[in-house]
């Protein structure tokens, strides 16, 4: 069993990893999302996320969808840019020089991690994986998405493809951008080759070997979600509840991470940070007798309701 105890996180922590914005500020200031997801069946998952991201802050949102039959508008939400999953992640510029026989000609901007006191423009975030799939076309997607090297937020179906595919993994290494992955325990099973019980048996070592393997920070989800550092520092989360339990809360959670570090928090910051707010959430919402059928949709309400509670005006 692994020996390492986690530290707990607390909304003190968390609350001081936020900044007062400018009185002449901007949305340029504050960073852009993009999320890519969305297949057949799934298209909500991606809105969630893009939501999550919205109402966290983030300065833009675009949501790029692989569904051949996919909105062109979030009509709940109109302020989120959507468009097809291929042109939205064509937007990214590659690194300048480009992978080799790629012809894609625009150099990156380089951003620090975290970055944003010397003029910097807030990093462009990229997430995805939130209703994804495992199609031919999805997996080229993530190959694409895998060549940039920019801050990314990598959830579900994207977990899964580079379990499947060693090419994959082996892309995850030569990126030098902050990663955070949000593996539950089915999705860290694939990727350590072991049973979901192994994974639950000892959870702090689980998540400590994917930081390790990945060469990322990692979120392990359940009840008391583990944070794993790429440097080896290992976190707990206290909040969240049994309602919690439903569909959309992860893709929730990942909105919320990349939103943070697009407003240039940075990587571990911004993930214990939406860790610990999107469990609150769930809490705030538990205290209003809405445990049992608690939504995804609500919980980023509240989220916001909290955020608003903790930043420094």
């Amino acid at each position: 069993m692994h020996n390492k105890r986690p530290t707990p996180i607390s909304q003190k922590q968390v609350a001081a990893f936020l900044s007062p914005r400018p009185k002449d500020s901007h949305k340029g200031l504050f960073g852009t999302v993009t999320v890519i997801g969305g297949a057949a069946g799934m298209v909500g998952a991606a809105l969630l996320a893009g939501r999550a991201a919205l109402k966290m802050g983030a300065g833009c949102v675009h949501v790029g969808l692989l569904a051949d039959n996919a909105p062109a508008v979030d009509l709940n939400v109109p302020e989120l840019m959507v468009q097809g999953a291929v042109d939205a992640l064509k937007s990214f510029p590659l690194p300048n020089p480009p992978p080799k026989g790629h012809p894609h000609p625009n150099p990156l901007p380089q951003a620090g991690e975290g970055a944003n006191g010397k003029g910097n423009i807030n990093p462009r975030v990229l997430l995805i994986g939130c209703g994804l799939g495992q199609s031919l076309a999805a997996q080229k997607l993530l190959h694409d998405a895998l060549m940039l090297d920019v801050p990314s937020v990598l959830d579900a179906d994207a977990l899964n493809l580079i379990a499947l595919r060693p090419d994959l993994r082996a892309l995850l290494h030569t990126r030098k951008a902050p990663a955070v992955f949000t593996p539950h325990p089915g999705e860290a099973a694939r990727l350590l080759g072991c049973s979901t019980e192994d994974v639950q048996q000892d959870r702090a070592r689980s998540a400590l070997s994917l930081a390790q393997k990945l060469g990322a920070s990692v979120v392990l989800k359940g009840a008391g979600s583990l944070i794993a550092t790429r440097d080896g520092c290992l976190y707990r989360n206290t909040s969240g509840n049994p309602g919690m339990s439903a569909p959309g809360m992860g893709d929730v959670l990942a909105g919320m991470i990349a939103a943070f570090i697009a407003q240039g928090i940075a990587r571990d910051e911004a993930l214990l940070l939406a860790v610990h707010l999107h469990g609150a959430a769930g809490d705030a919402l538990a205290q209003q007798q809405a445990t049992l059928g608690m939504s995804a949709t609500e919980v980023t309400e509240w989220a916001r309701w909290l955020l608003n509670q903790i930043a420094p005006q």
